[in-house]
């Protein structure tokens, strides 16, 4: 009995019905949830990857196949997830070792010394965002200044998380050349 609610409600979801998707979040959350928290560290980031990978269920509805149970399915997709989350943590500590000055100004960023550095950190920022794109600067300030998620931003710009991931990947490549040039310019003037 409940496998054809199940079939019906899928089939509601594909079409967008909010409330059958909602039906299917309720349904699956907490099991998912645990799946994802076997996999990280604490329930934060457990609840962000559980809401991307709600996401993604709901843009790949249409490909599900049935092959599998829908939470069986779910949770592939909640693996993606988290190995994108892992991933996207190894970036971030391959740039701080790329940009070690940065990882010391988050640290001293809140000593009182930190706020002179931080505000001439924004304007360098607001310079090279300036400089950059504007389809760079764009998703650059949506992630990091609005703090939207790639599945947002996707949203936001009527792509798909893939061409955002994309592109963000190449913003983040050009911010950092500039970041270089204009850091070794600033550091010339002194």
């Amino acid at each position: 009995m409940r496998e054809s609610i199940t079939n019906r409600v899928i089939q509601k979801a594909i079409f967008g019905d909010k409330t059958a998707q909602g039906e299917i979040f309720k349904g699956y959350r907490k099991r998912v949830l645990n799946f994802i928290l076997q996999r990280v560290e604490n329930l934060e980031d457990g609840e962000e990857i559980l809401q991307e990978t709600f996401i993604s269920v709901f843009e790949a509805l249409p490909f599900y196949s049935a092959r599998s149970t829908l939470l069986t399915w779910i949770c592939g997709i909640a693996r993606h997830e988290v190995a994108d989350f892992y991933r996207k943590k190894k970036i971030k500590t391959v740039v701080f070792s790329f940009f070690p000055g940065l990882e010391g100004f988050v640290s001293r960023a809140l000593s009182p010394e930190g706020i002179l550095e931080q505000k001439e950190a924004r304007e360098k920022i607001k310079k090279i965002l300036a400089l950059l794109a504007e389809g760079y600067e764009q998703v650059l300030r949506l992630k990091y200044i609005e703090g939207f998620s790639v599945a947002q931003i996707a949203q936001e710009l009527d792509e798909t998380q893939k061409a955002i991931e994309s592109r963000l990947t190449r913003a983040r490549e050009a911010f950092g050349r500039l970041y270089v040039v204009i850091n070794s310019k600033s550091q010339e003037g002194d």
